[in-house]
């Protein structure tokens, strides 16, 4: 189970000093595998000081943990109980039904009441806690439908996805993202199990809509050759089924556990159109940059919401105040930030790590922290409680990553969180 949030710090805790930070990251710099370029910015959660910082200022390439903006922007502008709704509604002909998209990745093809596997694969896509409401379901939405249709056999699904627009995968994106490695789908408004060809593995559709609407077709109408094509609903159709998400909490708290890429994407296009952009890329990038703005946070600049892109830059010092912001307490709707945030040793993208020769570290339980990696980027952005009992803000983001050695990386990065952990740092 994921371990419970952190606790108050004792009231005498001394907050800790930049020189006593310093050995620490001195260390880490001596690793061949960051020593190419090592951001850090580490904050005071209960004074909002920055008490360490190296290029704390500079625009780096943060690799997932761009998530972590996208959870302020998405729960910033969004209502925390909102749900994504899939619906069917009547085509405009007899025997005709239309599909049509609500912006929700995590609709299953699996019956109702299922728990979501975990596609096999890298780190990023590792282990999601059974603690998060399941999905909605085709088959629910398909017996619905069915229900309302009575005797009418279906002969055509028109899929309609035309709440999202634009482009299906971000500038910066490698080619194979979609088609080799799985990391994520061509970005809709409609699709099942994350657009995968199977809800455990992760190659995905090309066309992820039609493979929904062949999904439903198959339900409705078994063993009958129905055809399958885009199109949009008619205005006022009459509604035949629908079926609704987790809320938006949840699903913030699901995006950062499982690094998951279709959420992210989905998520931040629903930014958009709650701040009356279009739900494209470029929209959903400038609302996500308008929501924190307005909270006085610069230093991002983004090209996608879930940090596939090479185009995306944010500083390690505005990673840090959001995270301060949320774990400050002082805005309770952001507390899935805090939630949803892997813990070490025990859930999500940390799961398999910080657990140094099968006892653990003292950072195991207590590092919260979202996981980046690309190609020469690895990045640890999260909190943690000192041995003093100072809860921290902190960013580590190393770029220049030698090839082949991301591991390396990953585990210069969890020493040094683990140093932070262990030591009162004054």
């Amino acid at each position: 189970m994921r371990p419970a949030l952190l606790p108050p710090p004792p009231v005498a805790a001394a907050e800790p000093s930049a020189a006593g930070i310093e050995g620490l990251v001195a260390a880490t710099l001596a690793h061949p595998a960051v020593a190419g370029r090592l951001s850090v910015s580490i904050v005071d959660v209960a004074t909002g000081r920055p008490v360490y910082e190296r290029a704390a200022s500079a625009a780096v390439l943060p690799a997932s943990t761009v998530k972590i903006v996208t959870a302020v922007a998405v729960l910033s502008a969004l209502p925390a109980d909102q749900r994504l709704s899939t619906t069917v509604v009547a085509g405009a002909l007899p025997g005709e039904v239309v599909l049509v998209g609500g912006g929700d990745p995590t609709l299953t093809g699996l019956a109702p009441g299922t728990p979501p596997p975990v596609p096999a694969g890298p780190q990023e896509d590792a282990d999601l806690q059974p603690d998060h409401p399941l999905p909605a379901s085709l088959q629910d939405l398909a017996a619905q439908a069915r229900g309302a249709l009575g005797a009418t056999a279906v002969t055509r699904v028109v899929v309609d996805e035309s709440l999202f627009s634009g482009e299906r995968t971000a500038a910066g994106w490698k080619p194979g993202y979609v088609t080799e490695d799985g990391a994520v789908a061509p970005v809709g408004a409609l699709m099942v199990d994350g657009g995968r060809l199977r809800p455990d593995r992760r190659p995905r559709h090309t066309e992820p809509a039609l493979a929904a609407g062949r999904a439903l077709a198959s339900l409705l109408a078994p063993g009958a050759e129905v055809a399958v094509e885009p199109g949009r609903a008619a205005p006022g159709a009459t509604r035949l089924g629908e079926v609704r998400s987790p809320p938006v909490a949840d699903l913030v708290e699901r995006m950062l556990t499982r690094s998951d890429n279709d959420l992210a994407e989905a998520l931040a296009r629903h930014v958009a159109i709650a701040r009356g952009q279009p739900a494209t890329f470029a929209g959903a990038s400038v609302a996500t940059m308008q929501v924190l703005a307005l909270r006085g946070v610069q230093g991002v600049v983004l090209a996608d919401g879930s940090g596939l892109s090479r185009l995306d830059r944010v500083t390690p010092a505005a990673l840090t105040r959001v995270l301060a912001e949320a774990a400050s307490g002082r805005e309770p709707r952001l507390a899935p930030v805090l939630t949803g945030l892997p813990v070490a040793g025990f859930v999500g993208t940390l799961s398999d790590r910080y657990r140094a020769g099968g006892t653990g570290t003292p950072g195991a339980g207590n590092v919260r922290a979202k996981t980046g990696t690309l190609n020469d980027v690895s990045a640890l952005a999260g909190l943690l409680r000192t041995a003093d009992g100072r809860l921290l803000a902190f960013d580590l983001t190393a770029d220049g990553v030698p090839l082949g050695a991301t591991r390396q990386a990953e585990a210069a990065l969890d020493a040094l969180a683990t140093g932070l952990a262990a030591c009162g740092c004054r």
